[in-house]
Parts: C-alpha cells; structure tokens; sequence
C-alpha cells in the first residue's frame, strides 16, 4: 500500500527536518561540486559506464554547467566541467574542456523547459533494455513510477550527439519529465539536480520490478479506481 505521505517531488524536502540546535551546517555544495557527486552515484549505481551518460544544470543566472566529453564520470572533479550559454558558446574558450557530444540535446531541452534546471542521461540496463525492445513504462503497474516518472516518453531513436536527439525530445518535452530513447538510453529533468538523478534510479528500479513480474506471469494492472486517483496525483510532465 502507498503511503501517500511519501508521495513528494523526489527532490523535495520535508518539513520539519531542521538540524538540532548547535548542530554545525555544512556549506552548501556549488552546482559543479553537485554534478560531480550526481555522476559518481550514478555510476555506483551501475546506471552508467566510466565514460557514458552526461549531466547538467541550469545556474540561477541561466548558463548551463555540464560534463565534458570523454571523462570517466566517476573520478570527475568541478574543474573538469563545461560553462556555456544557453546558444551553446563557452564562457572559457581558451581553457573550457571540450563539452559532452550530446549538449546540443541539454540545450533543447532546456530552451523547450524554462521550469527545467536539471538534465541527467544515463545508459540504465533494465529501462534501455525496455527502450531497445520498443517498449516503455506502463502508466497502470505501480502507483510510484506513475507518480514520480509521470508518463514515459518513448523516443524514437535518433544518431547519439547529432541535434536529431533534441528534436526528437523536443516533440515530448513539454507533457513529460522521463524519457527512454529507443535503442540509447534515457533522460530525465528536474526542479533541481537532486530531483532529476532520482528520477533516473526510481526508472530503473521500476523497469527491473517490471523485468521480474514478467518472469512470473506478467504485471498485474491498477484498477479503474486507482488509476483515477493516480491522475489526480500524478501522469503529469509538471516538475
């Protein structure tokens, strides 16, 4: 049974968990400082290769800091990443790494998303399992992936590192916040960097349950009572 009291943006915090007094605060981490512990997770989590997948936030001034090309994402450190503007030219041109191959996708996402600060793409096994097959993440399985994942784009395959990637997103961008992309992988978007990354894992877990349910038989499927209250709550591409 869901507890619906659980059922916030994966970003979002909860009240109430201030920290004791005299309790010493960390600083916050900076945005470069975030992504780099962003892609560590994810590739401790086996939801990317050394050198797959790339990750990206958008600043309160509105430049995008994001990985580079060809760096092992789990031993990335916050100098190794890329400052752009939202056009796709470098703050650094003289000392900037050279970007990841599918920025141009982050930029159109981001110009089709002003809600939009975070983008993460990563290879997942069980959910690119399903996007190589065609398939996606059924609505009408389990209340959680409907809330989180909202409905799940399936985006046909489009040439990794070309601006075909955003245009194919870009017919999706606006009603959802997770996509697989046929025979790639998948992306996800958030509020925050936080939201978007556990967006990605909760995908994940999700393709996996659905994986083992098939090994016994199949999913079995919501009712018509638990779907309505389910797009009440959630199916929604709102971040």
């Amino acid at each position: 049974m869901v507890d619906t009291g659980d059922l916030k943006s994966p970003g979002e915090t909860h009240a109430g968990s201030s920290p004791a007094l005299g309790t010493k605060m960390a600083a916050p981490m900076t945005n470069r400082e975030e992504i780099c512990r962003v892609t560590k997770r994810l590739y401790d989590r086996d939801l990317i290769g050394p050198s797959e997948g790339n990750v990206s936030v958008r600043t309160d001034s509105g430049t995008i800091i994001a990985t580079p090309k060809a760096k092992d994402k789990a031993r990335l450190s916050p100098e190794d990443l890329v400052e752009l503007q939202l056009d796709g030219s470098l703050l650094c041109v003289d000392s900037s790494p050279e970007p990841s191959s599918e920025i141009k996708m982050h930029l159109r996402i981001y110009r089709e998303r002003q809600d939009c600060k975070a983008i993460v793409h990563a290879h997942p096994i069980f959910a690119t399992g399903l996007a190589t097959a065609g398939k996606s993440i059924p609505d009408d399985v389990l209340p959680e992936s409907g809330y989180y994942l909202g409905r799940v784009a399936l985006v046909p395959f489009a040439i990794p590192g070309t601006d075909a990637v955003g245009e194919a997103i870009a017919q999706f961008a606006k009603e959802h916040k997770t996509f697989l992309l046929q025979n790639h992988g998948a992306v996800t978007i958030g509020a925050n960097l936080e939201d978007a990354y556990m967006r990605m894992e909760i995908l994940e877990r999700v393709a996996k349950t659905l994986f083992i349910a098939e090994a016994h038989g199949g999913a079995q499927r919501l009712s018509e009572g638990a779907m309505a209250w389910l797009s009440e709550v959630g199916l929604s591409g709102e971040l």
